[in-house]
């Protein structure tokens, strides 16, 4: 995001940044709460979701290192439309709006990205409300499980596993009871789709998933 931003700069934002350390499960900012900057992760999964009238989560995306939490809210002015929680023990560096702002005036690339990325997320969002009125849980559990493998996958890991998500994470992303993707990834283990090992899921057959998927 911060490509093209001169090293002075650079180490100005370095120095007025401040970091934090969220233990796993520790949320990071609430639903509703005024945003005052923004975070870009610097180690760990962090998940973004809303709660339902009942209290139930329904996971929006995950977010990885590198990523930028909070981007729409500093933008719109608006509180924030989802909490943010930590999946496992994460570090965050938080960014305050003036010196956010004073850099997307600055640098007119910088703000250049920042459209791209909200346009990414918006088509995401539209991806992701068609998918659940259109296709059924097993079609919604083989697309997520392609989608998180993509989003887990780095230069280091080539595995294809996917790491740090319990079995009621993924039911809340796939937007279904945990019983039933418990259930559904058995089925997928039977059929030789995917390795199962506690908690990390291996994708084996990526051709077969898409098509349960429907990916494009």
């Amino acid at each position: 995001m911060f490509k093209g931003v001169d090293e002075s700069d650079m180490l100005d934002l370095s120095i007025k940044k401040t970091c934090y350390f969220y233990k796993k499960g520790q949320i990071i900012f609430y639903e509703g709460k005024g945003a005052l900057g923004i975070y870009c992760i610097h180690s760990g999964t962090i998940k973004v979701y809303k709660l339902g009238p009942e209290g139930k989560e329904q996971i929006i995306r995950v977010v990885m290192p590198g990523e930028l939490l909070g981007l729409r809210s500093v933008i719109s002015g608006r509180p924030h439309s989802a909490s943010a929680t930590a999946l496992d023990d994460s570090v965050c560096c938080f960014i305050s709006k003036r010196k956010f702002f004073q850099l997307t005036i600055k640098y007119p690339d910088l703000s250049q990205r920042i459209m791209i990325t909200l346009s990414l997320l918006l088509d995401g969002a539209e991806s992701k409300i068609t998918s659940m009125a259109q296709k059924s849980v097993r079609e919604r559990l083989a697309e997520t499980l392609l989608s998180l493998e993509n989003i887990f996958k780095s230069e280091h890991s080539t595995d294809g596993t996917i790491i740090c998500l319990s079995r009621e994470d993924l039911a809340n992303l796939v937007g279904t009871a945990t019983e039933t993707v418990i259930r559904l990834l058995s089925e997928f283990k039977h059929d030789s789709l995917i390795e199962i090992r506690g908690r990390k899921i291996k994708l084996l057959d990526k051709k077969a998933l898409h098509k349960i998927g429907k990916a494009f």
